[in-house]
């Protein structure tokens, strides 16, 4: 079995004993629908504008977000204190946000857990993640989830092997304090430990990424005199 990275200095309480580090992705499963399902029918401790959505049961919300015109929130979910969801932001149902979050214009969240302080700030999709303590999604970043086939989503490990997931749907596990560069794009199934930053236009393949590193695109540029 691979060593993961070192991913998170602490996890939320919800998830602290059912944390897997060698399958961190685990918590999307069972971890989370047990979080989900206890929730109350309604815990919205904020007064909501009938100009931002909030459909289905099971919605909790804490003091102090700030929801603003045309979002949609999808039940269950349970989001944390002073959680800003900016104009057009999605959430759907099955998503655990903690404090701090940042959901930006027209950003996805689907069947995800945010730790508290992560960011997903400008046109991105989050699919099936876990996004640790302070990561920051750069604009247009894309956390992709599901194989064209179908199939099971395997990480690829160095020697050439893999490490099944066991889910169908897996985007990306963020370490604490990742930043990825705008229009960066991670394929089904990365785990990138803590604080290492993706540069900008990176496509990221499946596999598992060092703590504290640089992940570079290299590209040759060539510039050329126009014909009229």
């Amino acid at each position: 079995m691979p060593t993961l990275p070192e991913l998170f200095a602490d996890l939320p309480e919800p998830f602290r004993d059912a944390y897997d580090p060698a399958a961190p992705w685990a918590l999307l499963g069972e971890p989370l629908d047990a979080v989900l399902a206890a929730l109350p029918s309604s815990a919205i401790a904020i007064a909501t504008s009938p100009d931002s959505h909030l459909v289905g049961d099971r919605i909790a919300i804490g003091k102090g977000t700030r929801i603003a015109p045309g979002v949609v929130i999808e039940g269950p979910v349970w989001i944390g204190e002073n959680v800003s969801f900016r104009p057009g932001a999605y959430v759907r149902a099955g998503c655990w946000i903690g404090d701090g979050v940042t959901v930006g214009a027209n950003s996805e969240i689907k069947h995800s857990i945010l730790f508290p302080g992560a960011a997903a700030p400008h046109l991105n999709y989050v699919g099936d993640s876990i996004l640790g303590a302070r990561v920051n999604l750069g604009a247009g970043t894309v956390l992709s989830n599901f194989r064209h086939d179908g199939g099971q989503i395997d990480l690829r490990l160095d020697d050439g092997g893999k490490l099944p997931s066991g889910r169908r749907k897996l985007g990306a596990v963020l370490g604490d304090r990742v930043a990825t560069g705008c229009n960066s794009v991670l394929h089904p199934g990365v785990v990138v430990g803590r604080e290492t930053q993706i540069y900008p236009g990176v496509m990221l393949r499946s596999g598992i990424y060092p703590a504290r590193s640089l992940v570079k695109l290299i590209q040759n540029q060539q510039v050329d005199p126009r014909r009229v």
